[in-house]
């Protein structure tokens, strides 16, 4: 994912723009081309899903008022796809409310843009998030903790069966399939069961990275949303992954 490092080095990110005015939607594709970038549109959610599903892209400019499927229900599909979970997700919307904006970034978007705005502005944080998701991309998870024996242990907690040493998880003796800072979150935490693990400990792990409360939480709210799936949780059910609002996360042991 290349990024203009000088103002004169070449871009080659992809970003797609979803929008449903078609005005706005060719203002703002125009500028991205202008400066370089690789541009696709479209003028409603299930739209950008199949783009999403058949072309690469590095960055997702979404409206938020959409028809059939809004701003915030792009943001969850995308953000429930392994494929998709790292691509840097901004909102440009003209829902300008206190209230919209800190539900948008509750969601974990990794930005919250409201218009009118000015070009400059949009195409420096466009550039800051792409530096940023390559800079993410790069960082390794950390390596799991070995016993005072040498040996990574074996991990019981209710249900779950976790060996570090194969990097394999079980629940019910079925064969989780995690990715692998999927599988350092879990764990992590598995090692500490009940305990309340703030967000920046946590990405310390999946990301092997140290950041401040918000980028921290933007970062682990994707993992754990598929986290829950995997475990076998629906869409809204916190299940054994609890969050304690304004403090972390913990592993409660998964019961029958």
């Amino acid at each position: 994912m290349p990024v203009k490092k000088s103002g004169t080095d070449p871009i080659t990110a992809s970003i797609l723009v979803v929008d449903d005015q078609p005005e706005l939607l060719e203002n703002i594709g125009l500028a991205l081309e202008m400066d370089g970038y690789t541009v696709l549109t479209a003028s409603d959610g299930q739209t950008a899903l199949k783009i999403l599903a058949t072309q690469p892209v590095d960055l997702i400019l979404a409206d938020i008022a959409m028809p059939g499927m809004n701003g915030y229900q792009l943001y969850e599909r995308v953000r429930e796809n392994e494929e998709w979970v790292t691509i840097p997700f901004l909102f440009l919307t003209g829902r300008a409310m206190d209230s919209d904006i800190r539900f948008g970034k509750e969601l974990g978007v990794d930005d919250y843009l409201t218009k009118p705005i000015e070009i400059e502005d949009l195409l420096a944080t466009v550039q800051g998030k792409l530096r940023r998701a390559q800079q993410l991309a790069a960082a390794k998870p950390a390596v799991g903790q070995i016993s005072a024996s040498g040996q990574a242990e074996e991990i019981l907690a209710g249900r779950l069966k976790i060996e570090p040493a194969q990097h394999r998880a079980w629940l019910d003796n079925k064969l989780l399939q995690l990715s692998a800072r999927e599988f350092e979150l879990l764990t992590y935490l598995a090692r500490r069961i009940d305990q309340v693990i703030s967000p920046q400990e946590l990405v310390q792990v999946t990301h092997n990275l140290q950041t401040d409360h918000i980028e921290a939480g933007n970062l682990l709210r994707p993992l754990i949303r598929t986290l829950r799936r995997k475990l076998g949780y629906k869409v809204g059910e916190m299940g054994c992954l609890e969050n304690v609002r304004g403090v972390g996360y913990r592993l409660t042991p998964p019961q029958n």
